[in-house]
């Protein structure tokens, strides 16, 4: 096996001095030091259900379904995975912090001896650094990854989004949306300033380019309040007045989080919004209450102010938040997906032991199928995670207090 951390530091001194259409060729050249004949990096596409091979070098592959490949189970399950009838391969997950991007192909004489796993992984995160690092410079990966034309409201959304997913020691966000290729209304954005992790989840009303306007007001005007400091009632009072002096005719709901990682305890907004469920112990033990205020844009119409829902959540909990076009998607006899199949498909999910990540993008293909391929509307659904690895004695005492 060869000198991994020469490769590494080859990788990072020469991907600089080309554009994004330069990474295959740039890996194929690195593949000799892993005593490596290929190495080819597939991405998923934004549909999450094909990985894609960004191709360079000669090399030919073809696209692989997540589903039903060894590839695609590497990309699920966050585990390198072999074929016991081509020992001479390796998929290994391609990953950001936890943010999936797709799996790197390992071919090489060793690959069968599990002594390459840690070598492999280190070259994997390391070319997932420089894919992220070099990919706005040039679309070559934007193009790879979209199997349809993606519409400009649907542009609009996704340049605007944070990573799909987003963990620490503590605390783990994730989300998906659909349709990829023609979203426009619905949105979200998430930021973890010292010990509180702020989340919003927006649904727009409209559909197409005026959708994904207002959809980019809404989420900018919530980081504008958040970067300035706001606190949660006034983050939503500044979001509806912008709203309503902007696109007066128009309106938007929205799930304002905020969660102190410290203690767990869970401040909410819901602006009109389908309430969010609380999970715990692999099951759905109750929804958090409903609108706490009118949706944003609306809330000339009342002299009261955004209202407070507080929640303290014990370890390992979860919120799972959502747009309407999860509930609302319609199978081919005009029937509901509805909050009950919601809940069932979670609750199994949880108890199959499904990373998170997985269990969202589940999620969306089934909705996606439930509907025959067509969503009427946007589905959005978002995931938020409490995990502590532990608590000061103080803070569990604190916790009992309040919960008695």
């Amino acid at each position: 096996m060869g000198d991994v951390g020469e490769m590494v530091r080859w990788l990072q001194l020469n991907a600089p001095r080309g554009g994004p259409d330069d990474l295959s060729q740039l890996i194929a050249e690195a593949a000799p030091a892993l005593d490596a004949s290929e190495m080819v990096l597939y991405l998923a596409d934004y549909t999450q259900s094909l990985l894609v091979p960004l191709l360079g070098a000669g090399l030919d592959r073809d696209e692989l379904p997540i589903e039903t490949t060894l590839a695609g189970r590497a990309f699920t399950n966050l585990t390198i995975q072999r074929a016991p009838d081509n020992p001479d391969r390796v998929w290994v997950p391609l990953l950001l912090g936890c943010e999936r991007m797709g799996v790197l192909e390992i071919v090489a004489p060793t690959a069968a001896d599990e002594a390459m796993d840690g070598p492999a992984w280190e070259v994997a995160v390391n070319i997932a650094q420089i894919l992220v690092n070099r990919r706005l410079y040039g679309d070559v990966v934007e193009r790879m990854r979209r199997r349809l034309p993606m519409q400009v409201a649907a542009e609009i959304v996704w340049g605007l989004l944070p990573p799909l997913t987003f963990a620490t020691d503590d605390l783990v966000i994730t989300a998906i949306l659909e349709p990829c290729y023609d979203v426009g209304g619905d949105i979200f954005d998430y930021a973890l300033n010292d010990d509180v992790l702020s989340v919003g989840l927006f649904d727009t009303c409209g559909h197409g380019i005026k959708a994904s306007t207002l959809a980019s007001l809404v989420v900018s005007a919530y980081r504008n309040a958040r970067r300035c400091g706001l606190d949660l009632v006034d983050t939503a009072i500044s979001i509806d007045r912008w709203v309503r002096s902007e696109h007066p005719n128009f309106f938007a709901t929205g799930l304002l989080l905020e969660l102190d990682r410290r203690t767990g305890r869970l401040s909410v907004i819901n602006a009109g919004h389908p309430g969010a469920m609380l999970l715990r112990d692999g099951k759905a033990i109750r929804e958090l209450p409903g609108p706490t205020a009118l949706p944003l844009g609306l809330g000339h119409l009342t002299p009261r102010r955004p209202q407070v829902h507080v929640e303290d959540l014990h370890p390992g909990d979860r919120i799972l938040a959502y747009t309407d076009g999860i509930t609302d998607a319609r199978s081919a006899d005009g029937e509901h997906f509805g909050l009950d199949r919601l809940v069932d498909f979670v609750n199994r999910a949880l108890n199959d032991g499904l990373p998170s990540p997985e269990t969202m993008r589940r999620l969306v293909r089934a909705v996606v199928g439930y509907q025959d391929e067509q969503l009427e509307d946007d589905a959005t659904a978002l995931f938020v995670e409490w995990r502590p690895p532990h608590l000061p004695l103080a803070h569990l005492r604190d916790l009992a207090a309040r919960r008695h």
